[in-house]
């Protein structure tokens, strides 16, 4: 039995904790003061004269903002996280600590505006990466507040402001990071409200924040119809889209790895990540080891009618993804269709045909449709089948350096993981610097400081020529 002064123990904190949200920071200041707009002109505005006093600060100082944002969020990153899971009631509050922190220290700064120049005959000429001034950002229920970090860390180390315009279900922890990190700025002697939010967002605070004159530059992150609205912007759009990302699994893989791996990354958040594996394709030399292998690191695996109601439930009745399922444990989902299982179960694995619906629709939750191929072409084949030409994101696990070239060449996306989980293409776990906002359909890719940025030349004419 478990203690119910526990449990209302428990209940209290949360309340605390979402009020806390509600009322703003417990240093006295007023949720205005620190970000928090009920008014979507005003947090516009505020942050468009913040800004103005934002560029007239020198690079040091604007990078002293940066690392002070970059502690604030480490040291509320567990807290943070707690909020999300509590509010959204999806993804994981330990895979989400790590995507905050992984935001909070991956996140390129200032040292990302590295200038270009020529010099000749002719003289001088300088580029440099300046400003775009106000920035528009919409933000997702899937990694709300790790978006809410990086995109205030790269728009910021560019020179800018923003105003954010969270998703409906996550705007009290997207709102609170926004709070936190107006506290860092102001702490280091920063210009208060570079980093605004909206109080309420709505689907119409979104459009009007994408159409306002004074937002010189929109940011998106989530599915194609919000992406496709602020392209009618008529504005500058940076379009982080939705993905279908497979992985392909062939006879030279690592087969014990390639398991470990599709499981930590396909389970990661509850396959919330855009770049989460969403279909397994193996050929058929390796598909029955595979299999094993997974079902030894802890995947559930569907077999018989079990595949049909699970199909049943994760999509509704409109032949839809079941919203309601999205991004819930494995074990959550497996009782809709009368299977209990432990907690530690952290995703099923569905063999299907290659034509099944869980191959080719974007499930976001620990559902990872399994489809077994006679060899590497027809692999490659249905994947890029299956991605739908997202352009996201797509992993391979394989030895074969002619397989992994012919499918990087074949698939065109954004990111191409080879021999780890999906994460490692945002940095945990591999190299280069981490982003949130992977802004496929736009091209501009992994986003980070310059990707918010205008360059501008600077032409001297015959003269700084030494040689």
């Amino acid at each position: 039995m478990v203690d119910e002064k526990v449990v209302e123990a428990i209940a209290k904190r949360i309340i605390e904790e979402l009020n806390l949200c509600e009322s703003g920071s417990s240093g006295g200041e007023s949720r205005e003061e620190l970000g928090i707009f009920d008014n979507l002109d005003d947090a516009v505005e505020a942050a468009s004269q913040a800004q103005k006093r934002f560029a007239a600060l020198d690079l040091e100082k604007r990078e002293e903002i940066i690392q002070a944002i970059r502690e604030a969020c480490l040291n509320n990153a567990r807290y943070l996280a707690e909020l999300t899971v509590n509010e959204t009631g999806i993804g994981r509050v330990e895979d989400k600590i790590v995507k905050n922190i992984l935001a909070a220290k991956k996140t390129p700064g200032t040292e990302d505006l590295r200038p270009s120049c020529w010099t000749g005959d002719h003289g001088l000429t300088l580029v440099e990466m300046a400003p775009v001034g106000v920035i528009g950002s919409i933000t997702p229920v899937t990694n709300p507040v790790a978006t809410v970090i990086n995109n205030s860390i790269s728009m910021l180390a560019a020179g800018n402001a923003v105003v954010f315009n969270p998703h409906p279900s996550a705007k009290r922890s997207s709102n609170k990071a926004v709070e936190i990190i107006n506290e860092a700025i102001m702490k280091v002697g920063g210009p208060r409200h570079l980093v605004n939010s909206v109080a309420e967002p709505t689907i119409e605070t979104a459009k009007a924040l994408m159409a306002h004159p004074k937002v010189n530059l929109v940011s998106v992150t989530g599915g194609k119809a919000v992406v496709s609205e602020a392209l009618r912007s008529g504005k500058k759009v940076i379009g982080a889209g939705a993905g279908n990302p497979p992985v392909v699994v062939d006879e030279t893989a690592d087969i014990v790895k390639a398991a470990h791996d599709i499981y930590c990354g396909a389970s990661f958040d509850n396959n919330l990540p855009c770049i989460a594996e969403k279909e397994l394709i193996a050929v058929e030399a390796v598909a029955d080891m595979l299999l094993e292998r997974l079902a030894r690191e802890g995947a559930y695996i569907l077999r018989g009618k079990d595949v049909e109601k699970i199909t049943e439930v994760v999509f509704d009745e409109n032949h839809r993804i079941n919203k309601k399922l999205v991004g819930k444990d494995a074990s959550f989902i497996l009782e809709q269709i009368g299977i209990q299982v432990g907690k530690d179960v952290r995703l099923v694995v569905v063999p299907v045909n290659p034509e099944h619906p869980l191959v080719h629709h974007e499930q976001l939750m620990p559902v990872l449709p399994f489809v077994r191929v006679p060899n590497i072409q027809e692999a490659v084949e249905l994947a890029v089948r299956a991605e739908g030409g997202n352009r996201h994101t797509a992993v391979m696990h394989s030895k074969n350096v002619d397989n992994m070239t012919n499918f990087a060449r074949a698939i065109q996306t954004t990111i191409f993981v080879k021999n780890a989980p999906s994460y490692a293409g945002i940095g945990f776990g591999g190299e280069g610097y981490a982003t949130f906002t992977i802004a496929g359909p736009t091209g501009e890719g992994l986003t980070s400081a310059r990707t918010f940025t205008r360059q501008r030349r600077c032409v001297l004419v015959d003269a700084f020529r030494i040689i």
